[in-house]
């Protein structure tokens, strides 16, 4: 079986409620993390990977996002008549790395329903789910989706990216959980992979079965979308992608991934400050001024 990441699907539908007004008109994964958009940074991480077709799964008003990875010829033609050829470059370097493929998702029906919508766009090929609010840095090490498929690789079996989290905060979470969570000699090789037995998708509050959360990051085989298909609707009232991981669970089929590198919840308004401030730092051009910044204000 060839697990190798062709092709990623990223759900792209969602309003951005979150961050209104700004998102009244702009898609949420447009928004910047310092002057790169989101959707991007997530696009980067997928080529790193192998990908060389993105599946974006969109909604009403997302053309932003597809204009935004086509050839922009007028602004290329006129930054390289001003003498700005590397900035022309580097704009055209985002329209040639990748492939996109624009699929409509006409109901909000959950993330379940988004990955279903990529179906046909898929095939019988295995795949990469990557969310847009779960920024990975994972710099120093492998690219966050790459780890996944890796383990996938070794294993033959789906994975999913798994963090800790404080357990008041589990439920706000899809939730991994098994015999092979309980302690370190559970672990499946270096890198803390674990056998995945349960999942729970936002359990209520004290009734977590354990602290590890499923974070943006999947890697699937092209039977899910059977799964998917005869998933009925579950919390929310919506398509749940948890629900058929745990069927893949109950088949033995999953692995969790304690991914390394560090996330950042772009989805959050505090937390897609938080991956401003944290890419900004790597910056030459920005971390002393910056710093400089932040210990003026904190005084």
């Amino acid at each position: 079986m060839d697990h190798s990441l062709r092709k990623v699907v990223i759900p792209a539908a969602g309003l951005g409620t979150r961050f209104l007004p700004a998102t009244k008109s702009v898609p949420k994964e447009m928004l910047p993390i310092v002057d790169t958009p989101t959707i991007q940074l997530i696009v980067e991480e997928a080529l790193q990977a192998g990908a060389t077709e993105v599946v974006m799964v969109n909604g009403r008003g997302k053309g932003a996002i597809e204009d935004h990875f086509d050839i922009s010829y007028e602004l290329e033609d006129t930054l390289a008549k001003k003498g700005k050829k590397e900035l022309a470059a580097q704009i055209r370097k985002i329209s040639d790395a990748v492939r996109v493929i624009s699929v409509r998702q006409k109901e909000p029906l959950g993330l379940g329903h988004a990955v279903l919508a990529a179906r046909h766009a898929v095939g019988n090929d295995w795949f990469g789910v990557m969310l847009g609010d779960d920024l990975i840095d994972s710099e120093g090490h492998e690219a966050g989706i790459a780890q996944l498929v890796r383990v996938s690789r070794e294993t033959g079996k789906a994975a999913v990216a798994l963090m800790p989290v404080p357990e008041d905060q589990a439920h706000m979470y899809g939730v991994a959980a098994g015999p092979l969570l309980e302690g370190a000699a559970a672990k499946l090789g270096a890198g803390g992979h674990i056998l995945v037995e349960r999942m729970v998708e936002k359990p209520p509050r004290g009734t977590a079965p354990s602290n590890l959360a499923v974070i943006g990051r999947y890697v699937l085989p092209p039977g899910i979308f059977e799964i998917l298909a005869e998933t009925k609707t579950g919390a929310g009232g919506e398509i749940q992608l948890t629900d058929a991981l745990a069927v893949l669970a109950q088949r033995g089929q999953l692995i969790g991934v304690r991914f390394e590198g560090t996330r950042h919840d772009a989805g959050d308004r505090l937390g897609y400050l938080k991956a401003n401030i944290a890419y900004a730092l790597k910056r030459k051009d920005l971390r002393d001024g910056l710093i400089e910044y932040m210990r003026e204000v904190s005084k």
